[in-house]
């Protein structure tokens, strides 16, 4: 579906150290987490006008005829006096790993992504569908057990979002990779911005400017200023009806809104053909303490 998405333009561009990459499944805490890092670095800014200008999309092409080497140069001569900050839903290989690169990684229920993504997609724009050579109603599904069937089984979503976590397990105790589990962002909001802020090294901060820093990275502030995180600035045709990028901002939901029993046992069963360490299986399911 996603012809904007392009993960090969990543092993293309000119890597710096000092570089920041949000790797995050779709739905799973992506635009939260951009917008914790950017804050963490800007001690507290709530004059941005979009944050993908402030965090790039480095998968993403910018119109239908747009070509690679336009795309990777454009982030290559991008931000040459402050450190960038990444945004990718892919994990290694079809990321690079560089031990000289900073990744924080995010992971949510599966589940809870099905439920999210869903609403999420249903609230493409027709005319973004069309620009890009789709049909305009593709992701609309009446129901969740017809979503899995028609959308996220058809296209094996189940099976790559496991394939993720499962790449990034190999990873998890590298000294450059942070990850946290969504939930545990949601439960701990502090203490998990503390998480990030001593991974990045950002600091230090005043009392005034850690208060702004939780302020800005809260569900209340985001969902009041959604604007500023529909990625509106990144196509020129809008990809988004309003509010679709910020829902709810809770976790352990997704069967009061609708995913059946029957839906999630095959989701297990299918994410265990994938992800066979049974700690890590059950890590992405409920999180915790790696």
């Amino acid at each position: 579906m996603a012809r904007w998405i392009n993960p090969n333009i990543q092993s293309k561009i000119a890597w710096r150290p000092d570089d920041v990459v949000v790797s995050v499944p779709g739905k799973s805490g992506t635009t939260w987490s951009m917008n914790i890092v950017y804050q963490l670095r800007e001690k507290g800014n709530r004059n941005f006008n979009d944050i993908y200008e402030e965090v790039k999309w480095i998968e993403v092409m910018e119109s239908p005829t747009a070509t690679e080497e336009e795309m990777v140069k454009k982030i290559d001569d991008w931000s040459p006096d402050r450190p960038r900050a990444f945004k990718t839903h892919s994990s290694p290989p079809d990321l690079p790993f560089r031990d000289d690169v900073k990744y924080i990684v995010v992971v949510r229920n599966p589940e809870e992504v099905m439920v999210s993504l869903k609403e999420f997609l249903s609230k493409h724009s027709p005319d973004f569908l069309k620009w890009w050579g789709l049909p305009g109603d593709m992701a609309q599904f009446p129901d969740l057990d017809s979503f899995y069937n028609g959308f996220i089984k058809a296209a094996e979503l189940d099976k790559k979002l496991f394939q993720f976590v499962a790449e990034w397990w190999k990873l998890r105790d590298k000294p450059n990779v942070l990850m946290i589990h969504y939930s545990e962002m949601v439960k701990d909001h502090e203490g998990s911005i503390k998480k990030f802020s001593d991974f990045l090294g950002y600091g230090p901060y005043t009392n005034d400017e850690w208060e702004t820093i939780l302020e800005l990275t809260s569900f209340k502030w985001m969902k009041k200023n959604e604007m500023k995180f529909e990625a509106s600035t990144v196509w020129e045709v809008p990809v988004l009806m309003r509010g679709a990028m910020i829902r709810q901002g809770s976790f352990g939901m997704a069967r009061k809104e609708g995913v059946s029993e029957d839906i999630a046992k095959e989701i297990r069963e299918r994410g265990k053909t994938v992800l066979t360490d049974e700690e890590a299986f059950e890590w992405a399911y409920g999180g915790g303490q790696l």
